[in-house]
C-alpha cells in the first residue's frame, strides 16, 4: 500500500477484531486461518480491480477484516500447538512473514512502477491474492490445535494431533494431561469424546474478563493490551505506510528512488525478526523487548532532529538526508527485533486457555484501533507538529512503553501454557517481580 498510494492518487485523483474469537472458538483455529485467507483473497482482487475509490475502500475493508483473523489467529494457534521450549520461534514466525511479506510488498513495488500509471498499482494491490489463495490451501493440511480439541471435548483427537507435534509419547501424554486440567477437565477421564460445561466451551468468558476480572486476569488483561497498544502507539504504522514521505521530507527525490529506499525498510525488519526468532526461547521475551524499546527511543529522537534540520535548511543537507535514512532502518530494526515479534508472542502465551481466543480478540481490537490512529493522524499531526516533532513524540511514548515493559511483564520464556497463569499470580503481601526474572511468591520463584 504504500508504494500504491503514490501512484493510486495520481490515477484516482484521491486525497488522502473481536468477533475473530468467537468464530475461532466455534469452527476451530485451523478454519479461521482459511476463513481469514478467503477475505484476504477477496479484499486484493476488489482493490487490483479498482475503477474508482470506493471499490478499492470496499477491498481494503474487507482485507482488514482478514487481517483482523489472521492477526489474532495465527500466533495463537502457533502458540497452542508448540512446546514449551521452541515456542517463541514458532509464534514469531507470523511476524518473520509479516516481514517478509513487507520487504517483498515493497521490492514488487519497485518494479510495478515502471509499468503503466493504471496497471501498475493495481498489480500492487491485487498481488497478494496469490499468497492468500496458497495460505487458504496449506491451512487445509495443517492439524487443529489440541488446545482447542480438548475444549470441545474432542480428547482422543487431540491427543493424535499432540503425538504428530510433539517429540516423544511421554511429552505427548504429559502436554495432553496439563491441557486437561487447564480445562477443568479429571486428569484420569479416559474417554475419547467428553461433554464440557457451557463455561469451559468458551462462552460466558467475557464477564469474567472485563466484568468480574480476579487480580490475575485483571493483570494478565493489563499486560496483554497494554502490549499492543504500544506496539503501534510507538509509531511503527507510520514509518510503514508513510516512508516514501518521511524520505522526501529528508531530501530523497524521485518516486522510483522513493521506492528503493524503501526497500530497505523491509531488509531491516526481516533482518531482525530473524535474529528476533533464534534468541526468543534463548535469552527470552522481555531481555528482547526492552532493548528493542531503548534502541527504537534512541532511532526516534535522531530521526526526529534530522527531519528537523532538513525542514528548515534552506539548502539540502548530505548528512541529514543520511542520517534520517540510517535512524529510519534503525527504528524498523529495533522494533522488528523486540516490540514486533514479542507483541504476538507473548499476549498469544499469558491467558488461560479458557480465556485465551478471547483475550487475544481484545489485544488484537485495540492493536488494530491503535493502527487506525497512528495511520489516520500521522499527516495531520506531522502538519501540526511538523514530521520532526512527530517523532519525538513517538520516542516520548517509547519511554512510556519502556517503564511500562520494565514494571508489569513477567519472562515467560521456556513455561508450559499452563504454568504461564501462575507468573501473574497475584498476592497482596508476597507480590515480587525480580526484575524479569520472574515472581517470587512467599520467597519461593516461580
Amino acid at each position: 500500500m504504500s508504494g500504491a498510494m503514490i501512484f493510486l492518487q495520481e490515477d484516482l485523483k484521491i486525497k488522502f477484531s473481536l468477533e475473530s474469537s468467537t468464530t475461532s472458538d466455534y469452527i476451530g483455529r485451523r478454519y479461521s486461518i482459511v476463513l481469514a485467507s478467503v477475505l484476504f483473497l477477496l479484499g486484493s482482487a476488489l482493490m487490483g480491480y479498482g475503477p474508482s475509490y470506493a471499490v478499492v475502500l470496499v477491498g481494503r475493508c474487507v482485507a482488514g477484516l482478514g487481517v483482523g483473523f489472521a492477526l489474532m489467529i495465527a500466533p495463537l494457534y502457533s502458540a497452542e500447538i508448540s512446546s514449551a521450549a521452541h515456542r517463541g520461534l514458532l509464534s514469531s514466525l507470523p511476524e518473520l512473514c509479516i516481514a517478509l511479506g513487507s520487504l517483498l510488498g515493497y521490492v514488487s513495488n519497485y518494479f510495478f512502477a515502471k509499468l503503466t500509471l493504471k496497471l501498475g498499482w493495481r498489480l500492487m494491490l491485487g498481488i497478494a491474492a496469490i499468497p492468500s489463495l496458497a495460505l487458504a490451501l496449506g491451512s487445509l493440511k495443517m492439524p487443529e490445535s489440541p488446545r482447542w480439541l480438548i475444549l470441545q471435548g474432542r480428547l482422543a483427537e487431540a491427543k493424535r494431533v499432540l503425538r504428530l507435534v510433539c517429540n516423544s509419547e511421554q511429552e505427548a501424554e504429559s502436554r495432553f494431561q496439563d491441557i486437561k486440567i487447564a480445562a477443568e477437565i479429571d486428569e484420569n477421564c479416559d474417554e475419547d469424546v467428553v461433554k464440557l460445561p457451557r463455561k469451559t466451551r468458551g462462552e460466558g468468558v467475557w464477564k469474567e474478563l472485563l466484568l468480574r476480572p480476579s487480580p490475575t486476569v485483571r493483570w494478565i488483561l493489563l499486560a496483554g493490551v497494554g502490549i499492543h497498544f504500544f506496539e503501534h502507539a510507538t509509531g511503527i504504522s507510520g514509518v510503514i505506510l508513510y516512508s516514501p514521505r518521511i524520505f522526501k521530507k529528508a531530501g530523497v527525490t524521485g518516486n522510483k528512488s522513493l521506492l528503493l529506499a524503501t526497500v530497505g525498510v523491509g531488509l531491516a525488519r526481516l533482518a531482525s525478526v530473524v535474529i528476533a526468532a533464534c534468541l526468543l526461547d534463548r535469552v527470552g521475551r522481555r531481555i528482547l523487548l526492552l532493548v528493542g524499546t531503548v534502541g527504537m527511543i534512541v532511532a526516534l529522537t535522531g530521526l526526529g532532529f534530522c527531519l528537523t534540520m532538513a525542514e528548515h535548511a534552506k539548502e539540502r543537507l548530505s548528512w541529514a538526508l543520511l542520517s534520517s535514512i540510517v535512524a529510519t532502518y534503525g527504528y524498523a530494526f529495533f522494533f522488528s527485533i523486540g516490540l514486533g515479534p514479542v507483541t504476538w508472542v507473548y499476549s498469544s502465551e499469558i491467558f488461560p486457555l479458557r480465556l485465551r481466543a478471547q483475550g487475544m480478540s481484545i489485544g488484537v481490537a485495540v492493536n488494530r484501533l491503535m493502527n487506525s490512529v497512528v495511520s489516520i493522524s500521522f499527516l495531520m499531526i506531522s502538519k501540526a507538529i511538523t514530521i520532526g516533532g512527530t517523532f519525538f513524540m513517538f520516542a516520548g511514548v517509547s519511554v512510556l512503553a519502556l517503564a511500562f515493559f520494565y514494571f508489569f511483564l513477567p519472562e515467560t520464556k521456556g513455561k508450559s501454557l499452563e504454568e504461564i497463569e501462575m507468573l501473574f499470580a497475584r498476592e497482596k503481601k508476597s507480590e515480587v517481580i525480580d526484575k524479569g526474572k520472574g515472581i517470587q511468591l512467599n520467597g519461593t520463584k516461580s
